[in-house]
């Protein structure tokens, strides 16, 4: 089934009918992050979008084929969101190491309520899991190609390992504290900016042996 207008319906058509998914996929990720797959029915949506339930059935299908679209929605802004935070002031190693790591832990941050509806959802639902898994690759190369300049540095025997060591450790840390918070495997409270600064800590030691560079604080 075709999520796209037809290429021969007129320009003012076409436009409406974008408008239209969109709003339908800001109602349904709305639901979702509200209550989860559960809160997530054809008739809400529509009633959330302002539109038909047939509108609704015609972009996506039944509920199955949307919950899929929503995925692959996310799944676009999150790859959209690192990339655009992948971007160091400074070219030094550990300045590269620090924009990757918290890169991540930022995005993962900035959607952890949609993500831990589809992180849960995976746990039961092998399309889901699937689809899941294809973009955590995906994000693992965005994150190996980031820090290529740096495997030069790298005093191991196989640099990139380390590198994949590194994102599944951030990976890992990150998805945890999405479906859990932060107290469920420690009871020492900490933050997201925390948590971000002590792994690119450890990324740097691991990678580079010498720990982050940070600019010194007030009166230092």
């Amino acid at each position: 089934m075709s999520t796209e207008p037809s290429l021969d319906l007129p320009p003012a058509r076409q436009a409406r009918s974008r408008l239209t998914r969109r709003r339908i996929l800001e109602a349904g990720t709305a639901l979702l992050e509200e209550g989860g797959t559960e809160a997530l029915t054809v008739a809400a949506v529509a009633s959330r979008a302002g539109v038909s339930v047939g509108s609704v059935y015609r972009r996506f299908g039944d509920k199955d084929r949307l919950v899929a679209a929503l995925q692959r929605d996310m799944i676009d802004r999150f790859r959209a969101d690192i990339l655009r935070r992948f971007a160091p002031q400074r070219t030094e190693p550990t300045a590269l190491v620090a924009s990757a790591v918290a890169g991540l832990t930022e995005t993962y941050q900035a959607h952890e309520r949609l993500m831990r509806v589809f992180l849960a959802a995976g746990a039961t639902d092998p399309a889901v899991a699937r689809v899941g898994s294809e973009a955590a690759i995906d994000a693992d190369h965005v994150f190996r190609r980031f820090l290529e300049p740096i495997l030069p540095m790298v005093d191991a025997p196989e640099p990139e390992l380390r590198l994949d060591v590194v994102y599944r450790l951030i990976y890992g840390t990150c998805q945890n504290r999405v479906l859990y918070g932060e107290l469920f495997e420690s009871d020492r409270s900490l933050t997201w900016r925390q948590l971000t600064d002590e792994l690119v800590d450890v990324a740097c030691l691991y990678l580079l042996g010498v720990p982050a560079q940070r600019p010194p604080g007030p009166g230092m």
